[in-house]
């Protein structure tokens, strides 16, 4: 199990509408640009939701229809390993129990286990799978282990009311599925990352490990590509950033929440983006949106 997180780290961090509303930030930053990359998309006719808050005081820092629920694609993942985490911890599942891929029905669009040569994981091992590469056989294994009702009773546990994870992984959604993996509000997802990382998930031991598996999440490509930080290696980073977060990709969805604490502050982020998918120009005006967002963020953190 990982360790719960150091205060020290903590505390260096103190210091609907189609058309959002404008929010000024708190103290040095307005997020200005962040808000008009967002109104751009919105008047394009995308869905865009966002919500910021100060890791210390929980105050606001940005928000834009952060009350709105939207698909978030594969970062409703969290929830899943919030509870596979609490099983792991209560002696309810054991870590070490080897899955054979084969039992589960294939996903052939993506995924790192499907290319490579053992067939066989322990369940410890898809949990970092999921966290870190979103890896559908994986989340699907892991939501067959645990079952569906308990992460539908973590999820109120935890207080969400709007976030759902709503099915598994599927190479095609029919009539009679989910039209949507998970759903959630910003407002939401920024509460539960701030949780995680000041040990309020659950409890301090569970909030640790997920935040662990999440720490070494490859996917830095949207808010995070401003950080500079290496993909495959960022928890410990030499600048003193602190960084979690998960993505969540589908057609025409792209969301992100995470936690950036740097020397002198420390936020909670989430951004969701529903846009028609009609070709790469509407999928980089999204993708751009989020990375103005990681630049006003690490200006604010740093």
């Amino acid at each position: 199990m990982g360790t719960p997180p150091e205060p020290a780290m903590l505390r260096r961090s103190q210091r609907s509408t189609r058309r959002l509303p404008r929010r000024a930030a708190i103290g040095r930053r307005s997020f200005s640009t962040t808000m008009r990359a967002l109104e751009e998309l919105s008047e394009a006719g995308a869905q865009v939701s966002v919500h910021v808050t100060d890791l210390d005081t929980g105050a606001e820092v940005l928000g834009g229809d952060a009350h709105v629920t939207l698909p978030i694609a594969g970062l409703g993942v969290v929830p899943l390993l919030i509870e596979v985490a609490a099983g792991f911890e209560a002696g309810t599942l054991d870590p070490l129990t080897i899955i054979d891929r084969s039992a589960a029905e294939p996903v052939t669009g993506s995924g790192l286990w499907r290319s490579l040569r053992t067939p066989v994981l322990p369940l410890v091992d898809l949990a970092v799978l999921a966290a870190t590469t979103g890896d559908p056989l994986a989340v699907n294994i892991l939501l067959e282990q645990v079952g569906h009702h308990r992460v539908r009773d973590r999820i109120a546990s935890l207080g969400l009311v709007q976030t759902a994870l709503l099915d598994r992984f599927r190479d095609e959604r029919g009539p009679d599925d989910a039209p949507h993996l998970a759903v959630g509000t910003t407002r939401e997802l920024t509460s539960l990352f701030s949780a995680l990382v000041n040990a309020k998930a659950v409890d301090a031991a569970v909030s640790a490990q997920v935040a662990e598996w999440l720490s070494f999440n490859h996917d830095l490509s949207l808010v995070a590509a401003p950080t500079g930080l290496d993909p495959f290696a960022h928890e410990h980073d030499a600048h003193g950033l602190l960084f979690i977060n998960k993505t969540g990709r589908d057609r025409g969805v792209r969301a992100e929440a995470g936690v950036l604490a740097g020397p002198r502050a420390g936020v909670a982020y989430a951004m969701a983006v529903g846009f028609d998918d009609l070709s790469i120009a509407h999928r980089l005006r999204a993708h751009d949106a989020f990375r103005v967002l990681g630049v006003e963020l690490m200006e604010y953190a740093h």
